[in-house]
């Protein structure tokens, strides 16, 4: 089984940047996708970025220009790099994996495709 540990959020003022991590435990090289949700208050979850079951990486247009996503595989840890920061990125951020694997990568920033979560890590934006 796999466990997923976000950490790294925080309160940062707008413009500011933050590098979130996730920290996959068990057997994470048996997961396909891993990929970053976030969830602002009162509203359903959303992806905003992922790594496919073959590598390649998405980040939804709304973000793009400011997040990235990156990967050590040997440490099995995810990241994304926020920069630019905005009081509408105020949200708790969660990393998530699936067990099987899907063709596209944008099925990967789905939450129903989704079968781990991590606990969350809070991201708070001040303007």
């Amino acid at each position: 089984q796999v466990h997923l540990e976000e950490s790294g959020g925080g309160s940062v003022q707008a413009g500011g940047s933050l590098r979130l991590s996730c920290a996959a435990s068990g057997s994470p090289k048996s997961h396909y996708c891993i990929s970053w949700f976030r969830q602002i208050a009162g509203e359903e979850r959303e992806g905003v970025a992922a790594f496919g079951s073959d590598g390649r990486s998405s980040v939804v247009d709304s973000v793009k220009d400011r997040f990235t996503i990156s990967k050590d595989d040997e440490k099995n840890i995810l990241y994304l790099q926020m920069n630019s920061l905005k009081p509408e990125d105020t949200a708790m951020y969660y990393c998530a994996t699936r067990r099987a694997p899907l063709y596209y990568v944008s099925d990967c920033l789905q939450t129903l495709y989704m079968d781990v979560w991590g606990q969350g890590t809070q991201v708070t934006i001040s303007s």
